[in-house]
């Protein structure tokens, strides 16, 4: 099982939903960068269930830092989060240790793990794990802030309701900044929790978009082909469990172009170059051009429902039923959408140390 994403920095997570704890080990950060607690904690607060419209699980998700900060910065050696799981209760998956949840890992993990694998609550493979994620992108958000770059997700739509595109990206992520509910047209934000309490209400759940914008990265950054700030990027978001889709810029919208309204014209401005469009999303070649680099990921519906589903027992390969118990959540696209910043942060992080050899330079 590899766990570890970067090169220059990397990410390592381990943990399981319901054993002791869960946590990330940030290796290559450059010495020298500060650790603001506080700001981790906010950052955690972001991804937490949040009344009716998330999970009864309610964690405190207080981040330990066991190594690699000394008298609040980093020390270039690694960064070790540690975050304690409290409020379990794996009773509620004892059925699920022969029968295959659908729309999760059980069955996939069962077959590679040989039935080995720590089932409860999704084991390795739940979205709890992302809050190893977010306390170490803390640090990298932080670090880009730092050097004039930042990040900001909003819920572009969420079970049929939409929120409006961005317009001023800068100021678009400063409003975003700390939102418990990213919606850039506050209006949306009641109705897309209707929505949400409405399949809640079904014993079922809805999906959404989320749609990031990156301001501030430098041109340059970036390999072509295999190494392409597209598909280091998306490698990294895929990696997120309930993403099911990315595209940059204009994305599939470029199937229904012509080239003349898909380019994007050069000008310069003050002796700078930039673009007066932004359809390719501020990525050109594999490599950033200076535009805001912008993105959308599509999150699915919640996979654990309280509908009775069709299922396989793995012990003897019968069909059968399964009606799933326990606490979930009636969407994620909400907290999914701090996962995205700060593994966008940590990619791009690793990125411009790839490229100037230290952030601090």
């Amino acid at each position: 099982m590899k766990n570890t994403f970067g090169n220059s920095v990397a990410i390592t997570l381990f943990g399981e939903s319901h054993g002791n704890a869960i946590g990330a080990v940030l290796d290559g950060m450059p010495a020298g960068i500060p650790v603001d607690e506080d700001f981790i904690a906010r950052q955690m607060s972001l991804r937490k269930s949040v009344g009716a419209i998330s999970t009864a699980r309610k964690e405190a998700d207080e981040v330990k830092i066991v190594s690699g900060v000394f008298n609040g910065k980093t020390t270039g050696t690694p960064i070790t989060f540690i975050i304690e799981n409290q409020d379990t209760r794996s009773r509620d998956y004892g059925e699920l240790a022969y029968k295959a949840r659908p729309g999760h890992a059980d069955f996939t993990a069962n077959v590679k793990y040989g039935g080995s694998q720590d089932f409860r609550g999704g084991g390795h493979f739940s979205g709890r794990i992302t809050a190893g994620i977010v306390a170490a992108g803390a640090v990298a958000i932080s670090a880009l802030k730092a050097h004039g770059i930042t990040i900001g997700t909003h819920i572009l739509s969420c079970g049929g309701v939409y929120d409006r595109e961005f317009q001023d990206i800068q100021a678009d992520i400063g409003f975003l900044d700390g939102r418990e509910f990213a919606v850039l047209d506050t209006s949306a934000e009641e109705k897309m929790k209707e929505a949400i309490m409405a399949a809640k209400a079904d014993g079922d759940s809805v999906g959404g978009i989320l749609e990031t914008a990156v301001f501030g990265m430098p041109a340059g950054v970036g390999e072509p082909w295999f190494d392409t700030i597209e598909s280091v990027l998306s490698h990294a978001l895929f990696s997120i469990p309930a993403v099911k889709g990315v595209e940059f810029g204009a994305g599939f919208k470029f199937a229904e172009m012509r080239g003349s309204q898909a380019n994007d014209p050069f000008r310069s401005i003050d002796n700078k170059v930039t673009t007066s469009t932004n359809n390719c999303g501020g990525i050109l070649g594999g490599i950033t051009n200076g535009m805001p680099v912008t993105f959308r990921c599509a999150v699915k519906p919640t996979p654990s429902i309280y509908k009775e589903q069709q299922t396989v027992d793995l012990t003897n390969r019968k069909n059968t039923t399964l009606q799933i118990q326990g606490r979930h959540d009636p969407a994620i696209v909400h907290r999914a959408r701090v996962v995205v910043d700060s593994i966008t942060a940590l990619t791009l992080l690793d990125q411009l140390v790839l490229r100037y050899g230290n952030i601090n330079n």
